[in-house]
């Protein structure tokens, strides 16, 4: 059975941190690349941040230098550090599991449910 079950979201003020976190069934984390989506009110669901098919991290322009995703293995778990957080980072983030060496400029495959980021100025 495919889950992903994102958790981590919150209220921040701008300039604070959040730990976005997003467990997933073995069987989707073994063989799929993960990554992290988000999508503000009345605006198409955009690419963040994911692991290449080589293992390194790629990120969206936006938010390079601010955010950073890790993988725990043993814990079948991805996590979206997210600092030095703007209001324009507001949005509803959500898990996604593909599979390897697909484009993530285009939103499909395995969704979590989301998680809220607020960020207030």
């Amino acid at each position: 059975q495919v889950q992903l079950v994102e958790a981590g979201g919150g209220l921040v003020q701008d300039g604070g941190s959040l730990r976005l976190s997003c467990a997933a069934s073995r069987s989707i984390f073994r063989i799929n690349a993960m990554g992290w989506y988000r999508q503000a009110p009345g605006k198409q669901r955009e690419w963040v941040a994911a692991f290449t098919s080589d293992g390194s991290t790629t990120y969206t322009d936006s938010v390079k230098g601010r955010f950073t995703i890790s993988r725990d293995n043993a814990k079948n778990t991805v996590y979206l550090q997210m600092n030095s957080l703007k209001p324009e980072d507001t949005a509803v983030y959500y898990c996604n599991a593909r599979p390897y060496g697909s484009d993530w400029s285009r939103a499909f495959g395995y969704w979590g449910q989301g998680t809220q980021v607020t960020v207030s100025c």
